[in-house]
């Protein structure tokens, strides 16, 4: 599964001819991709793509080649967006999710509509790994990471819960694949000054689509990408968030800016998120790049 980070934001700042040139542009680049791997595009669902792999015949390398095919996904966005930028189209991100296991794949529907799909529980259970996956990230189940520990490069394990399991579901995020020389061109983007900042800023939680009521809270420090804040209440990791952050040095305030809880803790009595912006508008972006650099 793979999905546009702030895709919903993304159309309502821009016209609907760029919206589309933008969404076309990346389903044609992903849709090569995932043929080129022997894949099997399933269906977009708007900015989202579902991937098979081993759905109609299984083969002993499907869950490499479907790594393989996420990583080579990620590289392309990077290439996408340096076109994007030529043509004065704005960036756009994806996280990807990826789960391997026991479904139920055959041609569903009636004589007016059908379509060749799968579904179950392993199905979902993808599908919630990329709703948790951060712009540029590749994550992957217990279940994946257990047929490919040898084949890839991946950070420590993650625990989340989510909706609809009783327990917690364990993920890793891919860094490498080591035998291709594949790399996962999103670490590039963290390579960002880092700098001590008291700002205080609001934030909305984003649930099932919906944007809560306003908190209050205040950064700790800020880089281009994200946040180090202290919030009113605690926030769940990976939670997703809408933040308004005042940026005074550059005049200038960053609305409607989402972005995800990568870390939650508690510190002398303080709640603590480490969040990570997900979605955020040229503008936006620049002005945080501005004011870190004048704080540097």
């Amino acid at each position: 599964m793979g999905d546009l980070r702030g895709f919903t934001s993304f159309s309502e700042a821009h016209p609907a001819e760029v919206v589309l040139e933008v969404l076309n542009s990346y389903l044609i680049e992903m849709s090569r991709v995932i043929v080129r791997n022997g894949g099997m595009v399933d269906k977009f669902m708007g900015d989202s793509v579902m991937a098979l792999f081993g759905a109609q015949s299984t083969n002993q390398d499907d869950v490499r080649r479907a790594l393989a095919c996420a990583v080579e996904m990620q590289i392309a966005m990077v290439g996408l967006n340096a076109r994007h930028k030529d043509s004065g189209m704005p960036p756009v991100f994806m996280g990807i999710g990826i789960n391997t296991g026991l479904v139920t794949a055959g041609l569903f529907g009636a004589e007016l509509y059908s379509v060749f799909t799968v579904v179950g529980d392993e199905v979902n259970l993808a599908s919630r790994i990329e709703a948790v996956s951060l712009r540029g990230q590749v994550l992957i189940s217990d279940g994946t990471y257990e047929r490919c520990r040898d084949y890839v490069t991946a950070a420590t394990p993650m625990t989340v819960y989510v909706k609809g399991k009783a327990l917690p579901i364990g993920f890793r995020e891919v860094l490498a694949i080591p035998s291709l020389g594949l790399t996962v061109p999103r670490q590039e983007l963290r390579r960002s000054p880092r700098v001590a900042a008291k700002l205080p800023f609001s934030y909305r939680k984003v649930e099932e689509g919906v944007v809560g009521a306003k908190h209050e809270a205040s950064t700790l420090d800020i880089s281009y990408h994200g946040l180090l804040a202290r919030v009113s209440d605690r926030l769940a990791e990976h939670a997703e968030i809408r933040i308004d952050l005042p940026l005074p040095l550059v005049d200038h305030v960053a609305k409607g800016t989402y972005a995800r809880v990568v870390k939650s803790t508690e510190r002398d009595g303080m709640q603590l998120a480490a969040i990570e912006f997900t979605a955020i508008g040229d503008a936006d972006a620049a002005a945080v790049r501005r004011f870190v650099q004048m704080l540097v």
